[in-house]
């Protein structure tokens, strides 16, 4: 029979401790007292308790307007959204704390963690990348706000970073076009991606792409589009073959480069024996 009583008395003790704890916070919340529960409001924030020193500082903000306590309450209210993992709204409430004390000692940081959140927000290169263009505009106005902080160095890291995401991505969309045989947006979109990034160090898997990509488009053209754009592959190739003439791939393009001067050739000679034969009727 006292076997039998242990576990309820155990869980009637726990229901109580856990009313207890939960009920002195209530009443901290209840009470009205703004400095009580601005003490207890960082207490929980430095316990990692996040979600209720939230919900204190909500309160007690609006008592502590035009006091300079309010400045520390709503940089650490933003902190509580980061560290909740709700980076939308820490980047909107960084950004509010920024203007609203731009002569404040948290400014720089602020500004940096509206950047570092929207980076947080960055996902996998499979998916839209809106979050990581955004990141990196706010990284750059942050490097040109504070050209001289420590925090430079890592905000070119997460640039870089971001900005290789980006970068791969758009290879692989430009890729699966080629898969795709859509080759007149293959090689517009990696066209872009050379420009966007002239340092890449893809440009030798790129330029090939794009050759290859021109080429086909070229085979598979109507006979009237065909010179313009075996002629466009021939300048495709050979910019290839100047650049990457130590490549793996110096055999296939050179081919391409030679099948698509052989074409040329043969539809210039074409169309000279058509306009002879209109001339001598």
């Amino acid at each position: 029979m006292k076997k039998r009583l242990i576990f309820p008395l155990f869980a009637v003790v726990i229901f109580l401790l856990l009313g207890g704890c939960k009920s002195e916070f209530e009443k901290i919340r209840a009470s009205g007292d703004t400095e009580l529960i601005y003490k207890k409001a960082f207490e929980l924030y430095e316990q990692e308790e996040y979600l209720r020193a939230q919900t204190l500082f909500e309160l007690i903000i609006p008592a502590y307007r035009g006091r300079p306590e309010l400045e520390k309450i709503y940089f650490t209210y933003a902190y509580t959204y980061y560290y909740m993992y709700k980076y939308i709204l820490a980047n909107y409430y960084f950004k509010t704390f920024a203007a609203t004390f731009p002569t404040s000692t948290f400014k720089e940081e602020a500004e940096f963690m509206v950047a570092y959140a929207s980076y947080q927000l960055s996902p996998s290169y499979r998916l839209d990348q809106t979050y990581s263009g955004k990141a990196i505009e706010e990284f750059e106005t942050f490097v040109n706000n504070y050209p001289q902080s420590e925090r430079v160095k890592e905000c070119n890291r997460l640039i870089d970073e971001l900005r290789l995401k980006l970068e791969h991505k758009t290879f692989i969309e430009g890729r699966l076009y080629y898969d795709l045989r859509q080759y007149q947006a293959a090689i517009v979109v990696l066209e872009n991606l050379l420009k966007d990034f002239p340092e890449t160090s893809n440009a030798e898997q790129i330029r090939l792409l794009i050759a290859k990509s021109s080429y086909d488009l070229a085979i598979n053209s109507v006979f009237t589009r065909q010179e313009e754009r075996y002629k466009k592959t021939v300048g495709y190739a050979n910019d290839y073959l100047k650049k990457f003439s130590d490549s793996n791939n110096i055999n296939e393009v050179q081919s391409i480069y030679n099948n698509s001067v052989k074409k040329l050739k043969s539809l210039t000679n074409g169309r000279y024996k058509d306009q002879s034969a209109r001339a001598g009727s």
